[in-house]
């Protein structure tokens, strides 16, 4: 299915949580005359990838939505992977894509002591105990759909729950000798209800209390208490919440909150040819199968964004895949597509040669110079002209020659004339070749009557090729890209290192590109004519120019649909 055409049901599926919250915000609905406020909440364990940035255009575009807030809330309930260089990329990338949170941001470690006395309250109203199975013990009385759950613990008394809980929070106990588990159903077909544990016990230093605490509330018990103290009205998540949405709204229901939100799921974004497991990812980068997180190749959005893909490009692909309960997988070439259409309406247009030919014009005069006024962007007439320089070496591509052509190929080859862009038209001559037959330098002559590409004989040219001025260009490093893995299911894979593809980054030295390209600020995306989409690397200096390939021209997405 196309995800740029819906049909009415569609739409409406795509529209599912704006229905909902208009109908709660309707008069007698359950949040009649509230502002709707909804919270981004990830774990500082690792950097934002794509699938994260559907999640932040639903969680922020609602908020915007209805003119309402949104609030950034890091969930580091779990101290062991959490750490705060995490933390900062996070903003960087939520920042980048034009969300604002103003002064609502907030950690999840800001609740930790209104956590500990909301979990006593349980306690008191005999609805927690402390649990002494060890996990394993725990798994094997976990029970099935036709036996409950066993825990000899639980008719503990209060006091006694209270006195090892206290215990377990004062460090008297190593880790994994005891829980404090929720008094709800241990019959029930949910077994996310089946007493879940709320607190467990961990002597890691945290990145923001140290050694403050001991004790770490679970997600499930942690997530809907931080929702209502900050007034979040709804609770956008994705769909594996599911099903622990009745602990959601029991948590609310049995300790005392000053406010009661509603938890909606939708389905997570997959897309082919890459991987969205945190601990997959962590892989690649920690084994060096990547450069780092930011890797071009990575579907992180620092990845992303080093690629050259642009804030409006992801947003656009967020919103037109819509929002569904049904998890799918998109295309990757979609996401390329909505960048492509980006690039093609702002990009800057230059020429550039990857795989440089010299040319020589032997009837054009030596030690003559010209210059060419160029549009920089045909989509943007106020982006203005460029002047290009123009004398009798130049540099065209390799693949611009043929010394014996095929059948319909319209460019270089003895006898034969082509265009080139803006500048004159030429008739090949000849080449030279080295003592191994390489053709290193193709000759022509120009016609001086057809300045600017015109032929005011009428004669047919039915080839234009790029070039640049041998005498004025710079060198320029260009990494292409491919997909970092050769099946488009690499998670169904046994072993998703084992389908990673080797050819997934080539790079090119040597490459001829237009001078005023080093006085150019990063970040700046270009069109390469004939090429592709290129912006400038992290890595690149005035003095070492290094472009990527963001995506090339040809759009596959719009091929394949057509096809």
């Amino acid at each position: 299915m196309d995800p740029m055409q819906k049909n009415p049901s569609q739409e409406e599926s795509s529209n599912f949580i704006q229905t909902f919250i208009e109908q709660d915000i309707a008069e007698n609905g359950r949040f009649a005359g509230q502002r709707v406020h909804t919270r981004f909440p990830p774990e500082p364990n690792g950097y934002l990838h794509i699938g994260h940035a559907k999640a932040i255009c639903v969680d922020f575009g609602m908020a915007e939505k209805f003119n309402g807030l949104c609030n950034l809330r890091m969930d580091d309930t779990n101290p062991t992977k959490e750490d705060t260089e995490y933390v900062d990329a996070i903003k960087e990338d939520i920042a980048w894509l034009g969300f604002s949170w103003d002064d609502r941001f907030y950690y999840a470690s800001d609740y930790f002591p209104k956590m500990y006395e909301l979990a006593v309250g349980l306690i008191r109203k005999g609805l927690a105990y402390v649990c002494e199975l060890t996990p394993e013990q725990m798994r094997e009385n976990r029970g099935d759909l036709t036996h409950p759950a066993k825990s000899p613990y639980r008719d503990r008394p209060v006091e006694e729950s209270l006195d090892l809980f206290a215990r377990m929070k004062a460090g008297e106990f190593p880790d994994g000798a005891m829980t404090l588990r929720a008094k709800i159903d241990l019959n029930s077909g949910n077994f996310n209800m089946r007493d879940p544990v709320i607190y467990r016990i961990n002597h890691m230093a945290h990145h923001r209390t140290g050694t403050t605490w001991c004790i770490y509330p679970m997600y499930d018990f942690a997530h809907p208490i931080e929702d209502a103290l900050e007034g979040v009205t709804h609770s956008l998540c994705t769909l594996e919440f599911e099903d622990h949405r009745p602990l959601y709204d029991w948590v609310i229901a049995h300790v005392d909150l000053p406010a009661k939100p509603r938890q909606i799921e939708f389905a997570r974004l997959g897309i082919n040819n890459t991987v969205m497991s945190k601990r997959k990812l962590r892989r690649l980068v920690e084994e060096g199968f990547v450069k780092g997180w930011d890797d071009p190749r990575m579907p992180t959005l620092c990845g992303l964004r080093r690629r050259g893909f642009t804030p409006a490009s992801i947003r656009n692909f967020c919103e037109r895949i819509g929002v569904s309960k049904v998890n799918s997988t998109v295309e990757y070439g979609f996401l390329e597509h909505c960048l492509r259409e980006d690039l093609n309406a702002n990009a800057r247009r230059t020429m550039a040669v990857l795989h440089p030919l010299k040319l020589v014009l032997t009837n054009y005069p030596e030690g003559q110079h010209e210059t060419f006024a160029v549009e920089n962007n045909p989509e943007r007439p106020e982006d203005g002209m460029r002047q290009v320089t123009f004398s009798r070496e130049l540099w065209i591509e390799r693949e611009d020659f043929l010394e014996e052509p095929v059948k319909g190929y319209r460019r270089l080859f003895p006898g034969n004339e082509v265009r080139l862009k803006t500048a004159y038209i030429v008739r090949c001559t000849g080449c030279e070749k080295d003592e191994n037959g390489v053709v290193t330098t193709v000759y022509a002559t120009y016609d001086p009557e057809t300045r600017g590409g015109d032929t005011p004989d009428g004669r047919k040219v039915r080839g234009t090729i790029h070039w640049v001025d041998a005498s004025s260009c710079v060198d320029a490093e260009v990494r292409l890209y491919d997909s970092l893995f050769t099946v488009a299911e690499p998670d169904q894979e046994e072993d998703f290192l084992s389908v990673l593809n080797p050819n997934s980054l080539e790079v090119l030295q040597g490459c001829k590109v237009e001078p005023d390209l080093c006085t150019m600020q990063k970040p700046a995306s270009f069109q390469f004519m004939r090429q592709g989409y290129f912006c400038f690397d992290l890595d690149s200096t005035p003095e070492h120019l290094v472009f990527n390939r963001s995506v090339s021209l040809k759009d596959s997405f719009n091929t394949k649909k057509k096809g």
